[in-house]
């Protein structure tokens, strides 16, 4: 397993590269661009078949720089260079607790300072060059790809902070004893939670912009798919938590790699199991017997299904069909990876489920809904 890119490096190339970056951060930030691309694609070929249509918004040029844009500059200039040259300052301990040197008090107030005031010195200059005499209020067209930015930067914060709580819900025992930790820790996410704080966030910020939100969950169907396939390689390969249950069974095929049927997790970045033998640092735990390792089975199904969803993608006209197709994929795939996957279980008129397992089957039910809903309004959403 590769707990940190450094891990990674030194697997492939033998070398010993101390940076400041885990894995499964890497693989979320691969997946956004991933998911980026996809909505891109996605968004302009609907502009350019007339379903979606660039909007209009005033602008005013040639303004000085305001008092408020040079405060909010400043600010987020001493946040970054209290944090920035603390790292630097401390690069070892940077390396080898990221998250305690970004979540803590600690930083550099002079470095703080200088940024501060580099930052508000840049944007002071910015608005110099652009500054008209009398300042001028003009009309911009926007194209509906070139939200992307502002879209993907709502569906982060809100995804990150949607995940850590349905992850802290899931396992609300070890919230209770320290809920701080909990909610500030860069480690234990939960999908669904970012699925629809994400998603929420992406729908507000659409239909603020003239996207009507069947269209705009049409866009994001294929797309997230594809991210879900990224974001689980860094599960994978880092090797979260997010695994199988004990797997004894022999392997099927002889041609089939141990670490595909079968794998104890090596150097997990959870630090489950057991020590390993002549293992220096701090990944150096292993589970005691292997598991499923459930989250590469993911990657392969979701990856085939993005890939179906996006060859039948044009042959779908019908607002909200290609969503509901979507979340019937992504719940019945999630639904049966429960069945070998460890997970919290919750019990009700005793019956157990795990929390993805019901938030799966309502997915299921919601998509098959959506897709009836489509089709029922064919007509009065002919021009949708």
């Amino acid at each position: 397993m590769f707990p940190t890119v450094s891990h990674f490096l030194n697997y492939l190339f033998g070398i010993d590269v101390p940076l400041p970056f885990n894995t499964f951060g890497v693989f979320v930030a691969l997946a956004f661009v991933a998911g980026y691309w996809a909505f891109s694609e996605e968004l302009k070929r609907k502009e350019a078949l007339g379903i979606l249509h660039p909007t209009k918004r005033k602008v005013t040029i040639g303004e000085p720089a305001h008092i408020v844009s040079l405060l909010t500059n400043a600010f987020f200039g001493f946040l970054v260079g209290y944090k920035l040259i603390y790292a630097l300052l401390n690069y070892k301990l940077f390396v080898s607790d990221a998250q305690t040197v970004l979540l803590s008090t600690k930083g550099n107030i002079l470095g703080g300072i200088a940024l501060a005031a580099l930052f508000a010195y840049w944007e002071y200059r910015e608005k110099e060059k652009a500054k008209l005499p009398k300042p001028k209020t003009v009309e911009v067209t926007v194209r509906p790809h070139e939200l992307m930015s502002n879209l993907i930067v709502w569906a982060a914060v809100w995804g990150f902070l949607g995940a850590k709580i349905f992850d802290n819900l899931e396992h609300w025992d070890t919230f209770i004893q320290d809920p701080i930790g909990g909610l500030l820790s860069f480690s234990g996410l939960t999908f669904y939670g970012g699925l629809i704080c994400g998603g929420a966030a992406v729908l507000y910020i659409a239909k603020k912009n003239g996207i009507k939100p069947l269209h705009m969950l049409d866009v994001g169907g294929a797309g997230m798919m594809l991210a879900y396939s990224v974001g689980r390689i860094g599960c994978h390969m880092s090797g979260d938590g997010d695994w199988g249950i004990v797997n004894l069974n022999p392997k099927p095929f002889s041609w089939l790699p141990d670490w595909l049927w079968a794998y104890t997790y090596p150097n997990n970045v959870a630090n489950e199991g057991v020590r390993m033998a002549n293992c220096v640092g701090k990944f150096c735990n292993e589970l005691p017997q292997p598991v499923y390792p459930t989250p590469i089975y993911e990657v392969i199904v979701a990856f085939i299904l993005f890939l179906i969803l996006w060859k039948i993608r044009r042959q779908i006209n019908l607002p909200g069909m290609m969503f509901g197709i979507y979340l019937m994929m992504n719940g019945v795939e999630r639904f049966f990876i429960e069945l070998i996957r460890v997970n919290s279980k919750y019990t009700v008129a005793g019956i157990p489920f795990t929390q993805a397992e019901l938030i799966s089957t309502i997915l299921f039910i919601c998509g098959l809904l959506l897709v009836v809903f489509s089709i029922k309004n064919k007509e009065k959403h002919a021009n949708y």
